[in-house]
């Protein structure tokens, strides 16, 4: 008990005048002062993050040690596994109010950034979740009285997140400006959407969350659509600036500044309505009930329905989820926190090595995040005023470069939110089971094929849904990343003009340079190969549960 001494956390620390214990210490600093970018963070049984190495060394009694550590080593161990460096965070918000950024952005981003020098990683361990169960479904709703339905329109606004600029398909516009069907890009059918919802159903408002990149274009696009663009119409999300990973300070690419900044993801919301003033305006225009969805994802529209069960509820926050399948395990799921009965959502990202086999499976963890939420906005102001401006949300780091482009430039961590986070900040928050038929993202040129194919139809409200022979379930469609990565190498593999029928097809592969010839038809399990490094054209027919060589057929 002699060789301890107590921290200001009471915690009992070594004082370290053993050998042994001290050449442990001093390969514990050699760990820090390498790698104090990849060090795992201390934890508790329970599974909560204490800090990283660096954290602990700083509290151990070792004169030594601090008397012969350099300035940069000095500054690195104060900024990781501990409180952010006041300087730093003085930088930061400067650099961001100079780019013209609000205080709500800076206040969340910085939110983010204590979470990452603290050593936090995110991670939610299995051992402290529990599954989601009992949860209502869409199916079990009653339909809404028409006599209220004029009233909550009234207090309702849609919201499309289309800031994407679908770059990891190697694109340099909006992703929304993609085809979908024939001539009309997702763009077109939201506008299509909003139009027959107010024909047929009643006016409701209807905006869109824009990046500085999707602004401009998505005006232009939308031109032919004029009610849609008038007013406050969009909310611009924030940037955020990357972090060098080896200081921890904003990084620096001074060859173009502009890289210096990235996204912050869809979390990003919260702190844009706040920020912009568009949250005030709206609920002082009334309105109290806000759907938002991706604009990528065009079997997400208004339900009455559901807007009627949201209001009857008093719900603060609704996640629609759906099933997962097999080709949902690797995504993010709902679960329960134990300690608390929160509601939460676990991201792959968030997801410790030795808790994958739980988190992939799907009986256990049943239901998936489809980033449709329904949002209280009094409720949503209560959450910022509680909080000083900010939705708290789990911080998401991503390793990067400075340069996207150039795998040795600086590395750089990239800090992002998930708005769908949130449903662990809002009390009595819940989340509702929906059909898959509010579910048909874009995210590469695999899910780009199979929206384009008969697997997918159009509604006469221009939602687009599942085709009865799917039966609820999605073909799977794996295009060679090497090839079909890009949306250039999506358009060779449909050279033809016409894309293959997929609505009786489970399971599609393509492996190889192939193009498919109009008139093919693909049922049950299909792979398709071509060996060879130059472009092989598949003949016309129906293919049936088979595997095929495109260079010899």
């Amino acid at each position: 008990r002699a060789g301890y001494r107590q921290d200001r956390f009471g915690l009992r620390m070594p004082h370290l005048n053993n050998p042994a214990v001290l050449a442990l210490c001093v390969a514990l600093c050699a760990c820090t002062a390498l790698a104090t970018t990849t060090c795992p963070p201390l934890r508790h049984r329970s599974g909560q993050a204490i800090g990283k190495i660096g954290s602990f060394l700083r509290t151990a009694n070792i004169p030594a040690m601090k008397a012969t550590a350099s300035p940069a080593a000095e500054e690195c161990m104060r900024l990781k596994g501990g409180a952010a460096d006041a300087a730093v965070v003085e930088e930061i918000s400067t650099l961001m109010k100079g780019e013209g950024l609000s205080e709500s952005a800076v206040k969340a981003f910085l939110q983010a950034y204590e979470a990452l020098v603290s050593g936090q990683d995110g991670m939610i361990l299995e051992s402290t979740i529990e599954p989601a169960t009992g949860l209502p479904s869409q199916s079990d709703l009653k339909d809404a009285d028409a006599a209220k339905v004029k009233g909550l329109l009234e207090q309702t606004v849609v919201l499309k997140l289309n800031g994407g600029l679908g770059t990891g398909m190697g694109l340099e516009q909006a992703k929304s400006l993609l085809k979908v069907k024939g001539e009309d890009t997702f763009l077109d059918f939201i506008a299509k959407q909003v139009m027959s919802f107010r024909k047929t159903s009643g006016s409701v408002r209807s905006m869109f969350m824009n990046s500085f990149s999707t602004s401009a274009d998505t005006k232009s696009a939308l031109k032919d659509y004029a009610e849609l663009i008038s007013g406050d119409w969009e909310v611009v999300q924030n940037k955020v600036p990357k972090i060098d990973q080896s200081t921890l300070k904003p990084a620096k690419n001074p060859a173009a500044p502009v890289k210096e900044w990235c996204p912050p993801g869809h979390g990003d919301l919260y702190p844009s309505l706040a920020g912009s003033g568009v949250l005030k305006k709206l609920l002082d225009a009334g309105v109290k009930y806000m759907f938002v969805s991706n604009s990528d994802n065009l079997g997400a529209t208004l339900d009455i329905n559901l807007l009627n069960y949201f209001a009857e509820s008093d719900k603060s926050f609704i996640m629609e989820v759906a099933e997962r399948t097999e080709a949902d395990k690797k995504g993010g799921h709902l679960a329960i926190r134990t300690s608390d009965k929160h509601m939460l959502l676990r991201e792959s990202a968030q997801c410790a090595e030795s808790d994958e086999k739980a988190f992939q499976d799907t009986k256990k963890h049943g239901f998936f995040n489809t980033n449709n939420l329904w949002i209280r906005l009094d409720k949503l102001q209560e959450v910022l005023d509680k909080n000083d401006g900010v939705v708290p949300l789990p911080m998401i780091k991503n390793d990067k470069t400075v340069d996207p482009s150039d795998g040795n430039s600086a590395k750089v961590f990239q800090l992002e939110t998930a708005m769908g986070a949130a449903i662990e900040s809002f009390e009595n928050a819940g989340a509702i089971v929906v059909g898959r038929e509010r579910f048909a993202p874009v995210k590469t040129c695999a899910d780009l094929l199979r929206v384009r194919s008969d697997a997918y139809v159009v509604t006469d409200d221009f939602r687009l849904i599942l085709s009865p022979e799917c039966k609820g379930i999605p073909p799977t469609v794996d295009l060679d990343s090497k090839v079909y990565k890009k949306v250039s190498g999506l358009d060779k593999l449909l050279e033809s003009g016409e894309v293959p029928s997929l609505k009786d097809c489970s399971k599609l592969s393509v492996k190889g340079k192939v193009i498919l010839s109009a008139g093919t038809v693909f049922k049950g399990k299909i792979s398709i190969t071509n060996p060879t490094d130059d472009w092989v054209t598949l003949k016309a027919g129906t293919y049936e549960d088979t595997d095929v060589d495109a260079s010899k057929a």
